[in-house]
């Protein structure tokens, strides 16, 4: 079972696809800076992808509104 769930995640997003843009901007930078939010040993997940999911269920990246 993937963690977290895109049920729980879509309760912090509105979009699945602005959801899928933000996680993978952030697994980039992960990815480029080996730069985390959280300590390697919190996370449930082994790649950035899944931990970039983790971080904005924890509410650490902010989503940006247009209006």
């Amino acid at each position: 079972m993937l963690y977290p769930s895109i049920d729980k995640l879509l309760n912090v997003v509105d979009s699945k696809y602005k959801l899928v843009h933000v996680a993978s901007i952030r697994s980039k930078q992960m990815l480029e800076n080996n730069h985390y939010q959280m300590k390697e040993s919190e996370y449930k997940n082994k790649k950035e992808l899944g931990r970039a999911l983790e971080e904005v269920d924890a509410g650490m990246i902010k989503i940006a509104t247009e209006e």
